[in-house]
């Protein structure tokens, strides 16, 4: 039995030889970085192997903060980072393999993610929050006169800095995983740029001026064209097609086996998604509030409703698997319309705040700060991080690439809207 049992062993363990020599033939053959195993063992064994888990950020819209409590989070969050992991320069796209943003929460991961000539991101999070602070306001706020009448007769703001700030670059550019959403106005439904639609399919790839210009449309529909010219659409901000995009970040990663080929479940993610405050409407008695801040209510409502959504699937594993970080300025201040050099003092108190998170079944309930939140699922970050080193396979493979022109069922964009010129 002992000898049946050595031989049982010994084969368990060819067949792993033979996956990681299929690992280097693709590497050098086939010029992946994280190639894409062969999958003859089962996906069980390969897992207890040493797979991790898939480090997600997700950031919101503008909310009350217009981007600056994210931004000022994400600093935090790099600075906690560099302290714990021992690296002074580290920046945040080294710590996560997934970014979502939408609205300015779409700027700020274009800013951390995508790649400069001299191959670092183009910001650290020192210089994005300084990018929202100095332009926050101009790429969140909906117009007194309500969102709906705009939308229709001013052209979007912001497409002039984007365009000093990121050139040529483009969704192919990015370091990591990017996913920005907004909605299209020609199919009524939401797009989502997305670095594998732009890697592995013809007409996806966008510049990121285009993406970020599409994603904070609140002024005006923007006609945005990819940059072989075959995809058209007509863009508003992201804001309104998923506020929160935490839940397209996760839905995407669980049907994306190309590049997360052992992440099965929410217990195989570690999720940090940020808010921008919840709004102060400032609306008192039977005083109906503008259509402006009706869309900024029915925004942060649908953002909160998918935090709870995407709490209640961690169940129990939330306390080391996802974070919320969100805030009430109504708790802060009464006025609605602090200043901008106000903004940076409003959001550190936030940020001091008791964070509030959903309990299965219990509904929500006070923990320690925001900033407390933020330091511990850093520490949690650094541990997967070091603990990568020892993967015998890779938890992400990110498509360097194209290979294909035919869409992937793991998409996240919106296909059906190609066209021609």
């Amino acid at each position: 039995m002992a000898a049946l049992s050595m031989l049982d062993s010994n084969s368990q363990m060819d067949k792993l030889t033979s996956e990681i020599f299929s690992i280097l033939e693709n590497k050098f053959l086939f010029g992946y970085d994280h190639p894409s195993p062969t999958t003859t063992l089962p996906m069980e064994e390969m897992k207890s192997s040493g797979t991790g888990k898939v480090r997600v950020l997700s950031i919101d819209g503008g909310g009350s903060t217009d981007g600056v409590l994210a931004a000022t989070s994400i600093l935090h969050l790099e600075s906690s980072l560099r302290r714990k992991s021992g690296i002074a320069d580290a920046r945040i796209s080294d710590f996560f393999d997934v970014v979502a943003g939408s609205g300015v929460g779409g700027v700020l991961a274009a800013l951390l993610f995508t790649r400069g000539k001299d191959g670092a991101p183009l910001f650290t999070a020192d210089d994005a929050l300084k990018f929202v602070v100095d332009n926050g306001h101009k790429l969140s706020r909906f117009s007194k006169q309500g969102i709906f009448r705009r939308l229709f007769n001013t052209p979007a703001k912001g497409g002039k800095v984007f365009r000093r700030t990121f050139g040529d670059l483009s969704l192919k550019d990015t370091i990591k995983a990017v996913l920005i959403p907004c909605y299209d106005l020609t199919t009524g439904a939401p797009f989502v740029f997305s670095r594998a639609d732009a890697v592995e399919m013809d007409g996806f790839d966008f510049k990121m001026s285009d993406v970020c210009s599409a994603t904070t449309a609140v002024s005006g529909p923007v006609a945005t064209v990819s940059v072989d010219r075959r995809t058209k659409i007509s863009a508003v901000t992201g804001d309104i097609a998923m506020n929160n995009p935490t839940a397209m970040a996760i839905t995407h990663i669980l049907n994306n086996k190309q590049e997360f080929p052992f992440c099965n479940g929410v217990d195989d993610l570690l999720v940090v998604s940020l808010g921008n405050g919840d709004p102060f409407c400032g609306v008192a008695g039977n005083q109906t509030p503008s259509r402006s801040a009706f869309v900024k209510i029915v925004g942060e409502t649908v953002s909160d409703t998918v935090d709870q959504a995407v709490s209640m699937a961690f169940g129990q594993s939330r306390t080391c698997n996802y974070a919320r970080i969100q805030a009430n300025k109504g708790f802060i201040h009464s006025d609605n319309k602090i200043k901008e050099k106000d903004m940076l003092k409003v959001v550190e108190q936030m940020l001091i705040q008791k964070n509030v998170e959903s309990v299965l079944f219990q509904g929500r309930k006070c923990n320690d700060t925001n900033l407390d939140k933020i330091k511990f699922f850093a520490a949690e970050i650094v541990k997967e991080t070091e603990r990568r080193r020892t993967d015998i396979l890779p938890t992400v493979v990110l498509r360097q690439t194209t290979t294909s022109s035919s869409p992937r069922t793991s998409s996240a964009t919106t296909l059906s809207i190609t066209s021609s010129n």
